[in-house]
């Protein structure tokens, strides 16, 4: 690594060690190498290459929440609040006999974690289910929870305080914590998980659609070729139409190379004309780019 990332590297081993998350490790049967991953902020964050562990661990099958009901159950609310947890997943602690497993090699020493790190396989299935046992009584009521984020809502300023009341006990029964800097407390709205929630219902997050607004010109022929094909689904995607439940339902696919797109839709009183219900999107993976059509 370059001298300046290095430095970081240490910065961040350095935080993680005085919080108690890493301990010192000699001749571990298990090591790992640092991956450097610059953020937004012009910090690095310290993420280990953990595939060789992944390999070697069963898989938890534990569920993650249906973003598609999370989000449609949380908007149509007043007021929100939006919390993240502090360095979510390092709240929870590895057990001892596995925490050698998750040494990894840097030039400043070689340490191992004493609570769950990030890349793990099944860290987000361990911290759902953490959740859903710590929360199980108010979630689908009082509050959402998706792996580290949390959502609070409620119809009126009482019942709000109501709750935070509920929630905060809750977390500091279990010394759960929170980063404040991405809390947001009695907000009318906000963003979750790629869509923003409000009392008026869903809309798109303008964020994740900046790019598509941004998107420069064709500037070759398979570009051009790749645009007509985009041009040609979306000129038949009309204004979207609540569905009817009497009348059948018509799906479209459109497989690409490098994407696949499709509209639910669903003939009008006529008979004769198709609106459109809905409609999704989504660019391959590498690994998806070798399914067969």
């Amino acid at each position: 690594m370059r001298p300046d990332v290095l430095l970081k590297i240490k910065e961040e081993v350095r935080k993680q060690f005085d919080a108690g998350f890493l301990k010192v490790v000699k001749y571990s049967d298990w090591v790992a190498n640092i991956v450097p991953v610059p953020k937004k902020d012009g910090k690095v964050q310290m993420c280990v290459d953990y595939r060789d562990l992944n390999k070697a661990s069963p898989k938890d099958n534990f569920p993650l929440p249906h973003i598609d009901t999370l989000v449609d159950n949380t908007a149509g609310h007043s007021l929100f609040l939006f919390m993240d947890g502090f360095s979510g997943y390092n709240q929870i602690k590895m057990h001892p006999e596995d925490m050698e497993k998750t040494t990894f090699v840097t030039v400043w020493g070689t340490f191992y974690y004493k609570v769950m790190p990030f890349g793990l396989k099944n860290a987000g299935a361990t911290y759902q289910r953490a959740m859903v046992t710590l929360f199980h009584d108010m979630m689908h009521k009082e509050i959402k929870v998706y792996v580290d984020d949390m959502i609070a809502k409620s119809r009126t300023e009482k019942e709000h305080i109501q709750v935070l009341r509920k929630l905060f006990l809750r977390l500091r029964k279990f010394q759960l914590k929170l980063n404040p800097a991405k809390c947001t407390f009695g907000a009318k709205s906000g963003k979750l998980l790629g869509f923003v929630v409000s009392e008026k219902g869903i809309e798109i997050d303008p964020d994740k659609v900046k790019s598509i607004q941004e998107l420069s010109l064709p500037c070759t022929q398979k570009e051009d070729k790749e645009c007509d094909k985009v041009k040609q689904y979306l000129s038949n995607a009309p204004v979207l139409m609540p569905p009817n439940p009497d009348r059948p339902l018509i799906l479209y696919l459109a497989v690409f190379e490098n994407s696949i797109g499709c509209v639910l839709g669903q003939h009008d009183e006529s008979g004769t004309k198709e609106n459109a219900i809905y409609y999704l999107s989504k660019k391959f993976m590498e690994c998806e780019t070798m399914y067969p059509r």
